[in-house]
């Protein structure tokens, strides 16, 4: 912190300087409260590289009316950012069974919204990428959290059904604007419940349904799947995609899957590689999600005995 500091103090900014979050990543935020403003500082300093494209991807947002915090001051060299304050309150604080409805329908517009941004540059979900984000859960939950090795016929069985993943996500229309963590956590609301995004720097091209996954089966809350799969059906209708329910629906189930896999791996590297055990309370959820949905389909069934402890 005492960088910060040093720095606040060559561009002459005052106040007191509090913890104000952190994420799964290396970076930190800090609130600075003067007694009349208050303001974030995103302190990267450890993840230098995902400032260029923050403030790339913050730019490509506020074009296309995406509520985001504005960028005050700049800082590369040593990695911090000063940001607008959007005040504490995310969409995981906010919802429940009663309102998520509302809220889930104004985030489904955001998305469509997200998915006129420009994308000149970024990089692609491609199916090499795919593979190696749901080869996570392999290494990472299977193996290592766990204990458990495959054998042979197992992993000729995983990859096989991780290739069907692979190719029914590309399946989908694909070329849209993926932010790739679009979740409760990382949704804020403003005093009138404006939708704000944030964490926004991994931002890729992809599938049509990617975001709109990783809100409505969000693996911090769970929802009435029936009223889940309306709502999916609703941000179909609003993009206008001409395709009929079981196709959409198994679009949308596909790119859940290779998600939540995806995510096993993650939740379960931050808690064994990162020492965040926090996250260890949320692998039961992402666990069914993936379960669900694997034996929805003959071609992704396997994954269940894959998948069980027991096996």
């Amino acid at each position: 912190m005492e960088k910060i500091e040093a720095w606040l103090e060559d561009i002459y900014c005052e106040g007191k300087l509090e913890p104000a979050s952190s994420d799964a990543s290396f970076r930190k935020y800090y609130r600075l409260n003067d007694g009349i403003q208050s303001s974030i500082i995103m302190d990267a300093s450890l993840q230098k590289e995902s400032l260029e494209p923050f403030i790339d991807i913050a730019f490509r947002l506020r074009d296309v009316k995406v509520t985001v915090p504005k960028i005050l001051v700049q800082n590369r060299e040593e990695g911090f950012l000063m940001l607008e304050d959007m005040g504490s309150t995310h969409l995981l604080e906010t919802i429940d069974e009663t309102n998520f409805i509302h809220f889930y329908d104004k985030a489904i517009d955001t998305i469509v919204r997200m998915q006129g941004a420009q994308t000149e540059g970024l990089p692609e979900y491609d199916a090499a990428f795919l593979r190696a984000e749901m080869n996570l859960m392999r290494e990472w939950y299977l193996e290592k959290y766990l204990g458990k090795t495959l054998n042979e016929e197992e992993q000729e069985i995983l990859n096989k059904i991780l290739n069907n993943i692979t190719n029914g996500v590309l399946s989908q229309p694909q070329g849209y604007f993926v932010h790739r963590d679009f979740h409760s956590r990382n949704i804020m609301l403003s005093p009138h419940d404006e939708i704000i995004v944030i964490d926004f720097q991994d931002a890729r091209i992809g599938a049509v349904t990617y975001d709109l996954v990783s809100l409505l089966r969000d693996c911090y809350v769970f929802f009435d799947p029936q009223t889940i799969e309306q709502l999916a059906l609703s941000f179909r209708d609003k993009r206008g995609l001409n395709v009929d329910d079981e196709t959409f629906m198994r679009w949308f189930d596909l790119m859940g899957l290779q998600r939540h896999i995806k995510v096993l791996g993650i939740f379960s590297r931050l808690y064994l590689r990162d020492g965040k055990e926090g996250y260890l309370k949320d692998i039961p959820l992402t666990l069914k999600y993936v379960l669900d949905i694997a034996s929805k389909y003959g071609e992704t069934k396997g994954l269940v005995d894959i998948l069980s402890v027991n096996s």
